[in-house]
């Protein structure tokens, strides 16, 4: 039998940071759409190529976080706040670390289809550079921002499962762009 009363809840808490979300994906639109990221795009051939993968992975990466964290919130095994707590501590541990392996294992997968191909690419090292400058910073931001508004929203009776994905798909757009972005000035400082 359907719960028409847990329904609306779910919508009602769903409904704003689904709207928050929308807007993030335009502002990481706007950000792509910038002279500069073209110019990036034409200056590093293969980031087009990486820029599907490395959003998306952002999502699964620390949507994994997310469900973990959820899951231990709603058992009672981890407390929402910032302290130090193993479960926690391991989590974040092992999403990091996935993070940037699955960064670095993007700019070199993309660079060797590229090769493959007979495509014009950027070099590896320069590719590997920025998707390992962007996955490690965009780490740090998904981390702290899905850690902070996760437990928040706890704190104040919404049930993380309907906060996660969308928190994470917007930090990941907003902030995945804006530090290849980053990463593309650093790597041509660098260069």
């Amino acid at each position: 039998m359907i719960d028409w009363g847990e329904a609306r809840r779910i919508y009602a808490e769903s409904i704003g940071v689904l709207t928050i979300s929308l807007g993030g994906g335009i502002l990481a639109g706007a950000v792509l759409g910038t002279e500069g990221m073209r110019d990036g795009f034409r200056a590093y051939p293969g980031l087009l190529l990486l820029l599907p993968a490395f959003l998306a992975t952002r999502g699964n990466v620390y949507g994994a976080l997310g469900a973990r964290i959820a899951s231990g919130l709603h058992q009672g095994l981890i407390e929402p706040r910032f302290e130090r707590d193993r479960r926690l501590l391991n989590a974040v541990i092992a999403s990091f670390i996935n993070g940037i392996t699955i960064s670095v294992f993007i700019g070199f997968l993309s660079w060797l289809i590229l090769q493959l191909l007979g495509r014009e690419s950027a070099q590896l090292t320069e590719l590997v550079g920025i998707t390992l400058i962007a996955g490690t910073l965009t780490a740090f931001v998904l981390i702290v921002g899905l850690l902070a508004l996760v437990f928040l929203g706890f704190r104040r009776g919404f049930d993380p499962d309907n906060l996660i994905g969308p928190i994470v798909t917007t930090l990941g757009d907003i902030f995945g762009v804006a530090f290849l972005y980053v990463a593309l000035i650093v790597v041509e400082v660098l260069g």
